[in-house]
């Protein structure tokens, strides 16, 4: 049966506190070394044991190297060792994406192309281990979907190969970009570089725990034993219901009346309110008090992203006051597909139903750009890209990109 998970990373994440917590919530380390020779590399072999993080009983997943490589690798050579493996194409693809990211940031770190990134801190194998066990573990968990909470990132100074930096470092701030992160804790750093770009690759939504019923919780072991401070990855595993429709999660609705205020004004207060995290957002004509006609605005989001709405509510509007609620919704389990058309890329946005059934539209900020570009009508645009996925699905080769709606 599929599976979600969540990450609740109120100490941060790193590849080996993923590997301990998945190990800790019953992924198999025979199972994890057996998958792990898919990637043609020797010279470690991992070693799991229990130990004890402030007040939690956590594993611990150690990579030991026997013998590593005798240089650092660049991006194309890790791509390489990547595409000549054997590990599942799935799993294939999500590595080569993570590195990806790594790349890309410790390029802005140091202002070089992706290109002339070396691997270095992040280690060699270590670091492969550490993202392949990691993707590799929650594909032998079965697991379809993640989220996870805010990130902290811990706080004050590190000591690196270019000298004493600020908590985060330059490649996980890089790497945090659109991710809700918060800083607290000891004076030390709780997220690593490979611990975020794996979070940025398998993580769909952020926010609080969601409505779900976990079968396994596992607690995973960061390196480092601060005094009266629990660091460790904390995960929940649960079975996504085939027979329900959707997942069900929590979000916060903020609603407000308004009968003076400009209606050119209402479009910079949509965009703001999207800018600040609203997940949707309506205008609803009503009648107020003594038969004055006015609108209802409504917004639903994340309750992380609560505050920042109500902010731009009284900032941009004539409102004195909001309701506020926490209310359930149900949400399909979504994906995209990119398909190719005359003028450009398509993404398909997919939703499961149920096994085998599922329903799709074009993205249509994608449609409108190429109509922009090419002069066309959207309508033309639009039937041409569900007429790609057509084919494509009719082929079996419509593989989603990731991302969520």
């Amino acid at each position: 049966m599929a599976r979600q998970l969540y990450f609740d990373c109120f100490s941060g994440i790193s590849g080996d506190m993923i590997l301990g917590a998945l190990v800790d919530a019953g992924l198999s380390v025979k199972d994890l070394e057996k998958g792990l020779k898919a990637l043609r590399v020797d010279g470690f072999a991992l070693a799991a044991k229990r130990v004890l993080r402030g007040g939690l009983h956590a594993t611990k997943v150690d990579v030991m190297i026997h013998r590593g490589f005798r240089s650092p690798l660049s991006l194309s050579r890790i791509q390489r060792i990547l595409s000549a493996s054997g590990l599942p194409p799935s799993v294939k693809e999500r590595c080569r994406e993570v590195f990806d990211r790594l790349a890309k940031a410790e390029g802005i770190a140091h202002r070089v192309k992706p290109s002339d990134v070396e691997f270095h801190e992040l280690g060699v194998i270590d670091s492969l281990v550490d993202v392949a066990g990691s993707l590799l573990g929650c594909h032998l968990l079965g697991v379809r979907r993640v989220t996870a909470s805010a990130v902290n990132l811990g706080a004050g100074m590190i000591q690196t190969a270019h000298g004493r930096l600020p908590v985060p470092g330059p490649a996980v701030a890089a790497l945090a970009a659109g991710v809700p992160v918060y800083t607290a804790g000891p004076q030390q750093e709780l997220t690593t570089p490979t611990g975020m770009a794996l979070l940025r690759t398998l993580v769909e939504d952020y926010g609080p725990l969601p409505l779900m019923r976990p079968s396994s919780i596992g607690y995973g072991a960061g390196t480092a034993d601060p005094r009266e401070w629990p660091n460790v990855l904390r995960v929940f595993i649960g079975d996504m219901s085939e027979s329900s429709v959707g997942l069900t999660d929590s979000v916060v609705q903020v609603e407000t009346n308004l009968d003076d205020l400009n209606p050119q004004a209402y479009e910079t207060v949509i965009e703001r309110l999207f800018s600040a995290g609203a997940l949707d957002v309506t205008l609803t004509p009503v009648i107020m008090k003594r038969g004055r006609p006015g609108i209802v605005l409504g917004v639903v989001t994340a309750r992380e992203k609560a505050e920042s709405v109500i902010g731009v509510i009284f900032r941009e509007t004539s409102a004195l006051g909001v309701r506020v609620q926490e209310v359930l919704r149900r949400v399909l389990v979504r994906r995209f597909v990119p398909v190719r058309t005359r003028g450009g890329e398509v993404r398909i946005k997919v939703a499961d139903i149920e096994p085998g059934l599922t329903k799709a539209a074009p993205e249509y900020l994608d449609c409108r750009r190429i109509a922009e570009q090419t002069g066309r009508p959207v309508r033309e645009v639009l039937d041409e890209a569900m007429q790609a996925y057509r084919k494509l699905r009719a082929t079996g080769k419509a593989k989603d990109k990731g991302g969520k709606g």
